[in-house]
């Protein structure tokens, strides 16, 4: 035990490794995999990366990199999470900065973490994470909004899930025509909301049609989500009407990327918003049901 240290109990468990310190090497061991060279003549090893990661959470460390007495290195999130306990040797961390280890990252350059799905760009280590959480090639969430899917991946691939999974209504063409009737329209939040996928210019956009509450106002709304990143999704436009008894509603827009959250999307108003008793009116009948037909397009702009 280092001199001072307090002994911890009831820390988080660690799973530590047996790692190479060597970083640069005459002779290189034949199951090392050589990343890249970076700036300053410094290879990535399978050994360096992994003395780059944390020993509770595995992820890559970024500074500040925090050590114990007896050397064993530790995220800044993790050190809280095991109340200053390291989770190797179970002797208090202290405030050690491994300055060391922090100087030799800065040397690295990696590839995208995303380079499995089409992202080939090699970064700075400090520069990486910054690119993944923006990176064109990074998983894209489930849109569907009927619940917190936790569903990641490609689009082909989230197309699938919506069809099989979610047994989302999947169509081809460019133009739609669809009728949504509710019972009791009275019940605002507990509507039900529908989603449709069309296939369209071999892209594919999610119409959503649901209600909600606009501060003390019930409405409806619709709007059209592109899958795909937004500079996509800006090529595109798209239109929607509803109407009834000589009169029409009308919107036109720019499809969102479904980068943006369903909530995020409905929450900024962008689509076609119908009061509740416009709605009730262009339903007809006696405003207990809620009958409404919503027609609308896409196209590409040139």
């Amino acid at each position: 035990m280092a001199p001072g240290g307090g002994v911890c109990k009831d820390v988080i468990e660690s799973h530590p490794k047996t790692l190479k310190y060597d970083v640069a090497t005459t002779k290189t061991d034949k199951n090392a995999t050589r990343v890249v060279t970076g700036k300053h003549g410094i290879q990535s090893t399978n050994g360096v990366h992994e003395l780059l990661e944390c020993p509770v959470c595995t992820t890559l460390m970024y500074p500040p990199i925090h050590q114990c007495p007896n050397g064993h290195t530790l995220c800044s999130n993790c050190k809280i999470r095991v109340h200053n306990c390291c989770p190797t040797c179970r002797i208090e961390m202290g405030n050690i900065r491994c300055l060391a280890l922090e100087k030799v990252a800065e040397s690295l350059e990696l590839p995208c973490r995303h380079q499995n799905l089409g992202c080939h760009d090699i970064f700075p280590y400090y520069s990486k994470l910054k690119h993944e959480q923006n990176c064109r090639f990074r998983p894209y969430n489930c849109p569907y909004a009927g619940s917190e899917c936790s569903i990641t991946g490609d689009i082909p691939y989230l197309v699938t899930h919506l069809k099989d999974d979610h047994n989302v209504d999947m169509h081809d063409g460019c133009t739609f025509n669809h009728r949504y009737v509710k019972s009791n329209p009275h019940e605002v939040e507990n509507a039900t909301w529908m989603l449709t996928v069309f296939n369209c210019y071999g892209r594919q956009f999610c119409l959503h049609f649901e209600a909600f509450q606009l501060g003390m106002a019930p409405v409806y709304i619709s709007f059209l989500r592109f899958m795909g990143e937004d500079s996509e999704a800006k090529k595109f436009s798209y239109s929607l009407e509803v109407g009834g008894y000589g009169r029409k509603f009308t919107w036109q827009g720019v499809p969102r990327s479904i980068r943006d959250s369903h909530r995020k999307v409905r929450d900024s108003q962008d689509g076609l918003v119908i009061p509740r008793n416009l709605a009730l009116f262009f339903s007809g009948g006696d405003r207990q049901e809620l009958k409404l037909r919503v027609s609308g397009r896409i196209w590409k702009e040139e």
